[in-house]
C-alpha cells in the first residue's frame, strides 16, 4: 500500500536531456546518473551534446539550478570547441600524419587505397558520392588496426602482458580504453595522427595491464614501454580536438 502525503509534492522526473539556449541557439544537454559523482558535473565533449552528470542522491530541480549557474561557462567551451572535418571530395585530411587529399575515383567497383595524382598525396576512394564518408571510414578503421595491433604486440612484449584483443571505436572523449581481461579499445582516428602519437597511445593502453591506474607507477610503466612517451601525449593535448572532429558532419 502506498500512502501519499497531503500537499506533497512528487519529486521531479529526471530527463534523459533537456535544452538550453546558449549562443542564440537551443543546445540539448545529455543527462546522465554516476554512482562515482560525489556532487553535479557539467562537461563538454570535443564533440558531440554536452553533458550534465547528476550524483546518485542527485535531484533534478537542483540539477536544473547547477545547469543555469554555469551557463556562462557552457558557452565559453562552446565557443572554443574545435569545428567538424566532413569525410567529401577534395577535403584535405591527414593520414598518418601526412596531408592527403580525398579524391572519388568515380568508379562503382574497386578498393579505397593510398595513392598520388599530379604530386599530392591522395586517398582514392571509389564508389557512390553518399557512401564516400562511409566506405573511406571503414579503410581508415582497418589500417588503424594494423598498426595498433603491432605496437600493441610491441610494447605487450616489453612489459610481458598479453593482449587479448582489440577493437576499433568512434569514442568522442577518449583516444582508447582497457579492460582488466586484456581486451584494448582504440580510436580509429589515431590513424589520422603521426605514428608517435599511436604509438603512445598504444604504449599507454597496454601499460594498464600492469597498472589499471594513473598512478605515477604507471607513467613509470608507460616510460618504460616507450622513453620518449612525452613526444605523443603533448601532441595529443594540442591537436587531440581538431583529430575528433575529422569524419563528422
Amino acid at each position: 500500500m502506498i500512502f501519499k502525503i497531503p500537499g506533497a509534492k512528487p519529486a521531479a522526473t529526471i530527463p534523459a536531456s533537456t535544452e538550453v539556449e546558449v549562443l542564440g541557439r537551443s543546445v540539448r544537454i545529455e543527462v546522465r546518473h554516476s554512482t562515482r559523482a560525489r556532487s553535479y558535473r557539467l562537461s563538454v565533449p570535443h564533440h558531440g551534446a554536452p553533458v550534465l552528470t547528476l550524483p546518485k542522491t542527485g535531484r533534478w530541480t537542483e540539477a536544473e539550478k547547477f545547469l543555469g549557474r554555469h551557463l556562462g561557462w557552457l558557452e565559453v567551451r562552446l565557443k572554443a570547441a574545435a569545428p567538424k572535418t566532413p569525410f567529401v571530395d577534395g577535403q584535405l585530411i591527414p593520414l598518418r600524419g601526412e596531408p592527403h587529399r580525398i579524391h572519388a575515383t568515380g568508379r562503382l567497383r574497386g578498393r579505397v587505397e593510398a595513392g598520388e595524382i599530379d604530386g599530392e598525396k591522395v586517398i582514392l576512394v571509389p564508389g557512390e558520392a553518399p557512401h564516400l564518408s562511409r566506405r573511406l571510414t571503414d579503410w581508415l578503421k582497418g589500417e588503424a588496426a594494423i598498426d595498433l595491433a603491432r605496437r600493441s604486440d610491441v610494447h605487450a612484449a616489453t612489459l610481458g602482458v598479453e593482449v587479448k584483443s582489440i577493437a576499433m571505436r568512434s569514442q568522442a572523449t577518449r583516444w582508447g580504453s582497457c579492460s582488466s581481461s586484456g581486451r584494448l579499445n582504440y580510436n580509429w582516428r589515431l590513424i589520422l595522427a603521426p605514428g608517435f602519437v599511436l604509438d603512445y597511445v598504444a604504449a599507454h593502453e597496454v601499460a594498464h595491464l600492469v597498472e589499471m591506474n594513473h598512478s605515477v607507477r604507471f607513467w613509470r610503466t608507460v616510460k618504460r614501454a616507450l622513453p620518449d612517451m612525452e613526444r605523443g601525449r603533448d601532441w595529443l593535448k594540442q591537436h587531440g580536438k581538431e583529430l575528433m572532429g575529422m569524419g563528422l558532419e
